[in-house]
């Protein structure tokens, strides 16, 4: 918590903003100096004060843990590499299906995956796109161009080319609602010039910004524009993945038992406008979930 401290020098008050930050052993201080009066704004300044040094922290932990990733996968012979690998894919697959309604248990979804069982009285159309979400993810490990408009409708479309092709790499031309949510993503013609936005900020970040916080953002603002009619959250956890393997960091899952809290953030950022909502709530987890990394 940023608090504001009162010090007494040569009988004239002057005011400075504190926060305290934990780091290992040891408690780090930061100080800013407000002047002789709390400035209007001090509400501003504790919430920029709390953002900068969490991130610093954050930050210098994710690094570590790429680092240490690095090392470690290194070591690992290729063979177990792609075991882990599938692994990941799997438990990717199913959250993230699992997330948007799917009816396949986690069992399921590894005998189909890793085993080709396919399960059932289960919906054909869960059985295809577990399939396709797969086989996209291997596609997205390799690939080497960078994220483009062209990409993600290309991507879109494997998803859904089998099961929902009257939506399959094509950008809504209608308004969408989301259950639950009191979010209401754009009107459609707004989309198309959010994409645009949304590309042009990305040419321009990413070689800038931290790449967690990149993918973090990228997640946020592509799934907030919502430009395809069903499967927005599955793509946009794809380009969230398809950044941080990029750029070497491990990739995350989003567990579907921790949905709640991820919906949560995801709605306070978008209904307020507020990036850093999300991206605390992502960073956050992104380390805790990496956390023997950290060792």
């Amino acid at each position: 918590m940023a608090v504001v401290r009162k010090k007494k020098v040569k009988g004239h008050n002057y005011y400075y903003l504190e926060h305290s930050i934990r780091k290992g052993n040891k408690i780090q201080k930061k100080e800013i100096f407000l002047g002789t009066r709390i400035p209007r704004n001090i509400n501003e300044l504790k919430e920029k004060l709390l953002d900068d040094s969490y991130r610093n922290k954050w930050y210098l932990d994710a690094d570590r843990i790429k680092k240490n990733f690095s090392k470690e996968q290194r070591k690992i012979p290729k063979s177990i590499r792609e075991k882990e690998l599938l692994n990941f894919a799997i438990r990717f697959t199913y959250d993230t299906q699992r997330i948007e309604g799917s009816t396949l248990t986690r069992r399921e979804t590894a005998d189909l995956l890793e085993r080709q069982i396919t399960p059932s009285k289960r919906p054909l159309r869960d059985v295809k796109e577990a399939e396709a979400h797969r086989d996209l993810f291997y596609k997205i490990m390799v690939f080497r161009k960078d994220l483009t408009l062209q990409t993600v409708l290309d991507w879109h479309w494997r998803l859904f080319n089998q099961t929902k092709p009257d939506i399959a790499g094509k950008i809504r031309k209608y308004q969408v609602a989301i259950v639950g949510s009191s979010f209401m993503p754009p009107l459609p013609v707004e989309v198309f010039p959010m994409l645009t936005e949304f590309f042009h900020w990305y040419d321009k970040s990413k070689n800038k910004m931290h790449p967690v916080e990149l993918a973090a953002l990228a997640h946020l603002r592509f799934v907030t524009i919502h430009p395809f009619g069903d499967g927005n959250g599955r793509v946009s956890r794809l380009v969230m993945n398809f950044i941080l393997n990029k750029k070497h960091y491990p990739m995350v899952d989003i567990p579907y038992e921790r949905r709640n809290a991820y919906y949560n953030a995801l709605e306070r950022s978008q209904t307020t406008m507020q990036d850093l909502t999300f991206l605390r709530w992502f960073i956050k987890n992104y380390v805790k979930e990496n956390k023997r990394y950290l060792n």
